[in-house]
C-alpha cells in the first residue's frame, strides 16, 4: 500500500490520545444512559486526569450542541489539575466572533503551557441550515484570522464572511512562539480537503478499510500540493483490547446487547453533523460488515449503531491491536484518537496493555512543512510539549 509523504516522516513514534466524553457519550451498555457515567465535571475530569497519569500524549475535548459540557471552559479547568497531556479542543468555526476565539485559545495556550491543539470543526448550527460551501469558507477565514491574530502585530482582512481593518493584536499571542496551536481537522468534501491542505496540519480520519484511509490520505497531499505543503495524518477509532481475542470479542457483544435500534437511531440523528458525508461513510461501513459487523478482522463497526460520527472498535488482544496501529503508521499515520466504553476503564485497559509497548511523542509544530531532522531536541520556552 503506497503512503504519502507527512510532516513527521523522521519520527517513528505516534502521538497517541485519548477522549473525553464531554457529550454524553459514555456508556456500560451502548445507548442505555446510566448515571454514574453522565457527562459531569467530576467524571470527565476524572478521564483526563487518569490518561495523563497513563501517558498518552493528547486528549479530544469534543463540542456538542445538544449534549453535555462546554469544551473551553471544561480545557480550562483541566489546566492545573494535568501535567503533560495536550488537550485538543474541539471548536466549532462562526461559535465565536474568530477574534475573541484567537485571544481565548491563546489564554488557554499560557495556561497549558504549550500543551493545547485545536479542532476546527465546520457545522451547521441549532436552527440554521447554511450551505456546505459557506460553512468551509467560514472555516478557512477563521483559520486565516487566527493565524494572524498569533503571528502578527495588527489584524487587516478582507473576506466573504469577516472584514477586518488595523485592529490591534496586542496581547493575544500564545505561549507556542513558532505559529500557535496545531489545527487538526475533519472533513470529506472537496471543499473540506481544500481547507485542511492549505491552513490545517493534521487531517483526522474516522475508521474505514484501510485501503480507503490510504485514498483519502493521497487526495488530501495532492490538496495540500497546491499550497505547497506537507500534513500530518491522524485515525479516530474506538478501542475493544483485552488480554485474549475472545475476551474482547465478548465485550464487544455485551456492549451492544442492550442497544434499542430506534434509540440508536435518535443518538445518530441528534448531532449537529449527522447528515454528513463522513457520517454516510460510517454507514456504508456497516452495510459491507459481516454477520458480527467487522469490515475488517478486527475492525467492528458496531459501535456506530449509536454514534453519528466515529463509528468503529480495534477489538482484539494486545498484540493484535499493536499490529494493526503498526500498519496504520507504516501508511504514514502519525496521530490516534483512541477511546471506549466506558471511557475511563478502557482506558485503563488500553493505557496497561498497549500503551507501554508505543513509542509516542507529541507532534512536532511544524505546520505544514517538512520538519527539522533531529526532532528530539531540547524544548525551550514557548515550544511544543
Amino acid at each position: 500500500m503506497s503512503v504519502v509523504p507527512i510532516s513527521s516522516n523522521n519520527l517513528t513514534a505516534a502521538e497517541v490520545s485519548w477522549f473525553a466524553p464531554l457529550c454524553s457519550d459514555d456508556y456500560q451498555y451502548l445507548g442505555v444512559p446510566e448515571g454514574t457515567l453522565r457527562s459531569s465535571w467530576e467524571n470527565t475530569s476524572a478521564v483526563v486526569k487518569r490518561a495523563d497519569e497513563l501517558g498518552f500524549r493528547n486528549i479530544l475535548c469534543p463540542s456538542s450542541y445538544q449534549v453535555g459540557q462546554d469544551t473551553l471552559s471544561f480545557v480550562a479547568g483541566n489546566a492545573p489539575l494535568t501535567t503533560n497531556i495536550n488537550m485538543l479542543a474541539a471548536v466549532r468555526c462562526g461559535e465565536m466572533q474568530p477574534i475573541m476565539l484567537a485571544r481565548t485559545l491563546a489564554t488557554l495556550d499560557h495556561m497549558l503551557r504549550g500543551r493545547l491543539t485545536v479542532n476546527i470543526i465546520s457545522s451547521d448550527f441549532p436552527g440554521q441550515k447554511e450551505d456546505s460551501n459557506f460553512r468551509y469558507q467560514r472555516s478557512r477565514e477563521v483559520a486565516q484570522i487566527l493565524k494572524q491574530a498569533w503571528s502578527q502585530d495588527e489584524i487587516n482582512f478582507k473576506g466573504e464572511v469577516y472584514q477586518f481593518e488595523g485592529l490591534t493584536t496586542d496581547p493575544v499571542k500564545p505561549y507556542q512562539i513558532n505559529g500557535g496551536p496545531l489545527l487538526y481537522f475533519g472533513g470529506y468534501s472537496p471543499a473540506a480537503l481544500e481547507l485542511c491542505g492549505e491552513h490545517c496540519d493534521v487531517y483526522l480520519m474516522w475508521p474505514e478499510k484501510k485501503e480507503d484511509l490510504a485514498e483519502r490520505m493521497k487526495a488530501v497531499h495532492q490538496c495540500a500540493q497546491k499550497y505547497n505543503r506537507v500534513l500530518d495524518y491522524g485515525l479516530r477509532v474506538h478501542m475493544i483490547v483485552r488480554d485474549t481475542e475472545q475476551e474482547a470479542r465478548e465485550f464487544a457483544r455485551m456492549l451492544v446487547s442492550k442497544l434499542d435500534d430506534e434509540k440508536g437511531k435518535l443518538i445518530r440523528e441528534r448531532a449537529q453533523d449527522s447528515t454528513s458525508l463522513g457520517v454516510a461513510h460510517q454507514a456504508n461501513n456497516r452495510a459491507l460488515a459481516d454477520l458480527e459487523g467487522y469490515v475488517e478482522p478486527h475492525l467492528w463497526t458496531g459501535v456506530g449503531r449509536a454514534r453519528s460520527g466515529c463509528g468503529a472498535a480495534l477489538v482484539g488482544n494486545a498484540d493484535q491491536v499493536l499490529s494493526a496501529i503498526e500498519e496504520y503508521k507504516a501508511m504514514g499515520i502519525r496521530s490516534f484518537i483512541f477511546s471506549g466504553y466506558p471511557h475511563l476503564q478502557e482506558c485503563e485497559h488500553f493505557g496497561k496493555l498497549v500503551l507501554p509497548h508505543l513509542d509516542t511523542c507529541s507532534l512536532p509544530q511544524v505546520h505544514g512543512r517538512v520538519p527539522a531532522k533531529t526532532p528530539a531536541t531540547p524544548l525551550g520556552v514557548g515550544e511544543r510539549r
